[in-house]
């Protein structure tokens, strides 16, 4: 008498990689700062065209560290711009901000978000009423409250223009961001 034993076992492998890369995309508009320029207008008004302020769009990644998604990194890099009322001067203040954060998931759909924001070439267009100016900008705390693809931001930076005078760049804003292609 003969007796044979056989095993059988699915053969599966397993996803071992936890981490997960999204495309990330969004806006912002921010207030606050220091005046970098004032603008007086033919009918007694007046403008300033402060530091913090501007509207963002941007474009990045945000990578996830575990399935359950409740831990990420964002890096974006954008355009942030804001102008006069002027409609004969094209009056602007123009900078590209670099941001790097640690989100973490406290709920479902409420994030909480902390990192570092710099902003480069950092340019004033007085075109042609004064002088241009060109600033430096250092790097920031930056802090962010979502729910969803909505939050509430705060951005803590100074500037620096050419005669080496510093300008509060501090902002809050209301931010926009997700990934369209989910």
């Amino acid at each position: 008498m003969c007796i044979f034993n056989l095993n059988a076992q699915e053969n599966t492998v397993e996803n071992k990689n936890p981490l997960k890369l999204k495309f990330l995309l969004g806006g912002a508009l921010e207030f606050g700062g220091d005046s970098v320029a004032e603008i007086y207008f033919e009918d007694d008004s007046n403008q300033s065209v402060n530091a913090g302020q501007g509207g963002t769009i941007f474009a990045g990644g945000e990578l996830f560290f575990s399935e359950s998604q409740k831990f990420s990194l964002r890096a974006t890099v954008g355009f942030k711009y804001v102008t006069t009322k002027a409609t004969n001067y094209n009056i602007t203040l123009t900078r590209i901000p670099l941001d790097l954060s640690a989100n973490y998931m406290i709920g479902k759909d409420f994030r909480l978000a902390a990192g570092i924001v710099s902003h480069q070439n950092i340019k004033f267009n007085a075109d042609g009423l004064g002088a241009n100016e060109t600033f430096t900008g250092g790097f920031g705390p930056k802090f962010e409250f979502g729910w969803k693809w909505i939050g509430i931001s705060y951005t803590i930076m100074n500037y620096q223009d050419s005669s080496n005078k510093t300008y509060n760049a501090n902002a809050i804003g209301i931010t926009f961001s997700g990934n369209p292609f989910k």
